[in-house]
């Protein structure tokens, strides 16, 4: 199973980026996707999940209004658009996979990781 995150870059406060994460080896549509992010010398944290289907999402209060979680179970792809983004949203983001729409905000729960794709967002 590979989960592979892109899109991260440096970028100037108040600007819109969205990453992508493809899966390949895992029957996609059958997982709720979750994405992630760790700050420079904090832990990681939850940022928003999906359900297989699409229709049922979550999403941290950090998050909430500027950050939408969408995928494309036809292409094997989740997406996360930030928008309005701000310095405290420099991290590493990681996009996850897990089973079932339970305990999304809980790193444990997901069986599958991707690598990580760097935001860093100037002031």
């Amino acid at each position: 199973v590979q989960l592979q995150a892109s899109g991260g870059g440096l970028v100037q406060a108040g600007v819109s980026l969205r990453l992508s994460c493809t899966a390949s080896g895992v029957t996609f549509s059958n997982h709720v996707m979750g994405w992630f992010r760790q700050a420079p010398g904090k832990e990681r944290e939850f940022v928003a999940a999906i359900s297989t289907g699409g229709g049922v999402t979550s999403y941290a209060d950090s998050a909430k209004g500027r950050f939408t979680i969408s995928r494309d179970n036809a292409k094997n792809m989740v997406y996360l658009q930030m928008n309005s983004l701000n310095p405290e949203d420099t991290a590493v983001y990681y996009c996850a996979a897990k089973r079932s729409f339970t305990r999304v905000v809980i790193q444990t729960e997901y069986a599958y990781w991707g690598q990580g794709t760097l935001v860093t967002v100037s002031s």
